[in-house]
């Protein structure tokens, strides 16, 4: 080991020993520490038992030749200067030296300046090297520090109840605490140091995990989440992050286990119980719904009074909007069971949306509202193989969402678009528009914006969340623009790759 950063090993390999005398003298008043060899043979000794920054060897030696010395040299240790010094400094035997990874050439005879000058340029390049090794190490403090110090953080990470895992860049797992090992049931001495395979056996997870460690998507402030099961029916959700250095490069990713069996089950509970009391309600609500039409068709025939008629009306009206509202709760529950999209067939996309803006023209009709299909693109529109049931609930739920809440007299338009492999449908109307705060809440459920303008219009709030979940679960992509007092743009994304 060098005993400073700043210290030059030098070894002169010459036949001549007034050379090796001469260069010693140079090289001590330089600062160097010098030692020489009289052959090559001793010269490779040597190397092989000391560390050495520059070797300054002669090309004609009897034994073993400077350009066999200077190839063993080079395939010792490569970061070995070697400078050649030779009477026969030919243009062939300097491409030749140079080929081997010869540093510079000092000819023979020479001047005491001229190796001084050949030997502080290479000291100077050595001492550079170092200084910048030295600072990549520092700036490249590996992960693998973290998984070895005992630290107050570590103890914290070894108490906290959640599973955490941390890689480095190259997804080799460098610390995982107690609780990862227990949530998926490894072996309590495991080591670190493998693959994020070995640990993990889902496929789709260390996949993420080694792209947040190498910051493929170049998003290091992004959390990205991953929801997987193991045996023995428990859910896990991952949630993960890109570790940076200090200078933004990318060391690994942290992992964070969250065991939600018990919300999964919860929520399955839920859902059933959702789905058991509507299909009980729906029922008798639709036998009083028909009794109330039957008893008004008769007061219209005896012509009873305007009150009466009003208030079975309204009784209808409302048992009406029960009736929806125990059918989204049904569809909702289908959605959470994985029951949907489950009668596959190929569907002309344009037919399909046409037959839905055919349907409900003349609810648009009833508030003097324009409802149109845009005219298709020429690029003729792929055949799709998904369920229609599916996508007549996203797309007839999106417009009559439009009709509701865009004013008489208004437009509404679904447009249909070819491009980057995927289909997009837009439906646009110039109603009272969504202020950006509610945005995120309007996939929520029974989540309804009401203001002066929306506050008599009748709904479930279960609607956009039908759309969404079927949406999601289709694989496709659903976007909302909106400006409030112009109207709204929804797009459904269909990429084609998941209806081929």
């Amino acid at each position: 080991m060098q005993n400073s950063e700043h210290e030059i090993r030098v070894l002169i390999v010459d036949d001549e020993q007034s050379i090796r005398i001469g260069c010693q003298r140079i090289l001590k008043r330089m600062g160097c520490i010098v030692k020489d060899a009289a052959c090559g043979e001793d010269g490779l000794e040597i190397l092989k038992n000391e560390e050495v920054s520059i070797v300054l060897l002669d090309l004609k030696m009897p034994g073993i030749d400077g350009i066999e010395v200077l190839r063993r040299i080079k395939q010792m240790d490569e970061n070995v200067m070697v400078i050649i010094m030779t009477g026969f400094a030919t243009v062939e035997t300097a491409i030749e030296a140079m080929k081997q990874g010869a540093y510079d050439f000092i000819p023979k005879p020479f001047e005491p300046d001229h190796v001084r000058l050949v030997v502080d340029r290479a000291r100077e390049k050595i001492i550079l090297r170092r200084e910048t090794e030295k600072l990549e190490k520092e700036r490249r403090r590996t992960l693998l520090d973290l998984g070895t110090e005992k630290s107050r953080i570590r103890s914290i990470i070894e108490a906290l109840p959640n599973g955490v895992i941390v890689t480095n860049a190259e997804g080799k797992v460098v610390l995982m605490n107690p609780a990862f090992l227990r949530q998926l049931k490894l072996d309590p001495e495991l080591k670190t140091g493998e693959s994020i395979k070995n640990y993990i056996k889902d496929e789709g997870l260390c996949d993420l995990v080694m792209n947040i460690s190498k910051g493929i998507d170049g998003s290091p402030e992004k959390i990205y989440t991953y929801e997987f099961s193991v045996p023995e029916n428990k859910y896990f959700l991952a949630r993960g992050r890109s570790v940076l250095g200090e200078y933004n490069e990318y060391l690994g990713a942290v992992i964070i286990l969250i065991n939600t069996t018990a919300l999964k089950v919860l929520d399955q509970l839920k859902s059933e119980f959702v789905a058991k009391v509507s299909h009980e309600l729906r029922s008798p609500l639709s036998t009083i719904h028909e009794q109330l039409a039957l008893v008004l068709g008769e007061m219209a025939q005896e012509e009873q009074s305007e009150k009466e008629t009003h208030l079975l009306s309204r009784a209808k009206e409302k048992t009406q909007g029960l009736i929806s509202l125990i059918g989204d709760l049904l569809d909702l529950s289908r959605i959470e069971a994985g029951s949907t999209g489950q009668e596959f067939r190929e569907i002309k996309i344009e037919e399909l949306i046409g037959s839905i803006v055919d349907f409900l023209n003349t609810r648009a009709k009833k508030k003097k509202q324009i409802l149109i299909l845009d005219k298709l693109p020429d690029k003729p529109i792929p055949k799709i193989t998904a369920d229609p049931m599916a996508l007549e609930s996203i797309f007839g739920n999106l417009i009559t969402n439009a009709i509701n809440y865009t004013p008489e007299g208004g437009e509404i338009h679904v447009k249909i678009e070819v491009y980057d492999n995927n289909i997009c449908i837009y439906v646009i109307d110039n109603g009272f528009g969504i202020d950006s705060k509610y945005k995120e809440k309007i996939f929520d459920r029974f989540y309804r914006v009401k203001n002066e303008k929306t506050r008599y219009i009748t709904g479930t709030g279960l609607g956009l969340p039908i759309v969404k979940g079927l949406v999601d679960s289709i694989k496709g992509k659903i976007e909302v623009d909106s400006t409030p007092g112009e109207g709204s743009t929804f797009k459904v994304i269909l990429p084609l790759e998941n209806f081929s």
